[in-house]
């Protein structure tokens, strides 16, 4: 008997693991960031304000802190800046920022 639960076990995991792969693909596929040649392009093209007007806009809107990492970002059918900002208190925050206009979209 121990066996036979073993194995349906088994099969249960297996099965919760090839319905969240394409969750887990799909959102990916709604967020893919750019290539340092595509972001080059975009702020050419004016579709994408610099990096620097948009760590602005985020100190702007309270988000004060460090930039760790930037990244360029397709979001839906627009472009964003997904910033990861290390504040005066040492908390990792991570900010979010239209490259269109420079509004802050969300910061957690």
């Amino acid at each position: 008997m121990p066996v036979i639960r073993r194995l349906f076990a088994l099969l249960l995991l297996g099965l919760l693991v090839m319905t969240v792969r394409p969750a887990a693909a799909a959102d990916h596929s709604r967020r893919s960031c750019l290539t340092k040649a595509e972001q080059r392009a975009a702020v050419a093209s004016r579709r994408a304000i610099s990096l620097g007007r948009a760590i602005g806009s985020a100190h702007r809107h309270g988000r004060h802190g460090e930039a760790l990492r930037a990244r360029l970002c397709r979001h839906g059918d627009r472009l964003v800046y997904v910033l990861t900002l290390l504040a005066r208190n040492g908390k990792v925050v991570r900010v979010t920022v239209d490259a269109a206009n420079g509004g802050v979209i969300s910061g957690r």
